[in-house]
């Protein structure tokens, strides 16, 4: 009787059930999941690079059409029609299946011509903090006749999309909006241009990489610490620190004489004090209780960049709506104390695009 063969019994592996079964690789699972990625990289290689561009006019090179699931359907529902009217002899079936069939055709033609001649444009959007929305406003230029359901998002983003209807001859503005990640000058992400009018048979879209940035401001951190007050020029001890709620005796305020402007007035104190008490901003004293933030203040050694930026983000955003001068010290920069909204943009540009 001959010995078993060895190499017989590691042909083939024995057969693992279990909660460990589904880590074993498998050639059929390797096959099914490469096959997408490959259809991928073959599209994206086929497909041109989208262009950086101020407008955007749709055509026939960049508008693309392909059918939908409906319109898949439908077709299928041709051949159906057509085998049974051949199969039956049945004459009005015959004309019912090029009625349809004719439809069709028809709809790919209307589909493709509801987006063809429209001309995008964009304003500048403004800035914004990080993971707040930006808003943006796009605008569509109709040369031609009536367009109705056309879509427009931003690819990638699971959000519904804007609709707009364009009549003839007619100039559209759809606002739109979308979240930025991270500080600094981002692009805005590629907007896809959609329709499916009129019948939902085919798909027709663009896609457009606008050429516009957005400057996003660090996030506010939502509950900073107070400044440490040896930083704060002007200040005695036992002064409330830089918090939320304001502080007239530190913000600078005095009794409201008549012909004071109405800029001055600090609107937020008199309706917490029922209108009981009308108060004035002096310049002056606001001058002389001005802040410095410091990036050594705005953490501990071993803090990250991003945490100090958002704590003095957040600084500066209570000493603008306290109405106090406030300076930035960062590595390498100083920036003056001083007041107003134009001060706040350069501080909070400063911090966006540090370092």
């Amino acid at each position: 009787m001959m010995p078993p063969n060895p190499a017989a019994r590691t042909a083939h592996p024995p057969r693992t059930t279990g909660p460990h079964a589904a880590d074993l690789p498998s050639s059929a699972g390797t096959r099914s999941t490469a096959l997408p990625h490959l259809a991928a990289r073959l599209l994206h290689r086929l497909l041109p690079a989208i262009p950086r561009a101020s407008a955007h006019r749709l055509g026939h090179r960049n508008v693309y059409i392909l059918p939908t699931i409906s319109g898949m359907v439908f077709a299928a529902l041709l051949v159906v029609l057509l085998l049974a009217s051949i199969n039956y002899r049945l004459g009005l079936g015959y004309g019912l299946t090029f009625l349809l069939a004719g439809v069709g055709l028809a709809s790919v033609g209307m589909t493709h011509a509801n987006l063809r001649g429209l001309t995008l444009t964009l304003r500048s959007p403004g800035p914004a903090f990080a993971g707040t929305p930006a808003d943006v406003e796009l605008r569509l230029e109709n040369p031609g006749r009536t367009r109705h359901g056309v879509a427009l998002r931003w690819r990638g983003n699971p959000a519904p999309p804007a609709w707009a209807d364009l009549s003839a001859a007619s100039v559209v503005t759809v606002g739109m909006r979308f979240v930025p990640a991270a500080r600094g000058w981002q692009d805005l992400p590629p907007l896809v241009v959609e329709t499916r009018f009129p019948f939902g048979f085919m798909r027709a879209w663009t896609v457009w990489q606008p050429a516009a940035q957005v400057l996003v401001w660090p996030r506010p951190e939502p509950a900073p610490p107070a400044v440490p007050l040896q930083h704060r020029r002007g200040v005695e001890a036992g002064t409330p620190a830089l918090r939320g709620e304001p502080d007239p005796g530190f913000n600078g305020l005095r009794p409201w004489r008549s012909g004071d402007p109405a800029r001055d007035v600090a609107w937020r104190h008199w309706a917490r004090s029922g209108g009981a008490e009308l108060l004035s901003r002096d310049a002056a004293a606001t001058a002389g209780s001005a802040l410095w933030l410091a990036w050594h203040d705005a953490g501990p050694a071993s803090a990250d960049a991003e945490l100090r930026l958002s704590r003095l983000t957040a600084w500066v955003e209570l000493a603008h709506a306290q109405g106090r001068a406030v300076g930035l010290r960062l590595p390498g920069r100083q920036i003056a104390p001083a007041a107003g909204d134009a001060h706040r943009l350069q501080l909070l540009e400063t911090l966006a695009l540090w370092p």
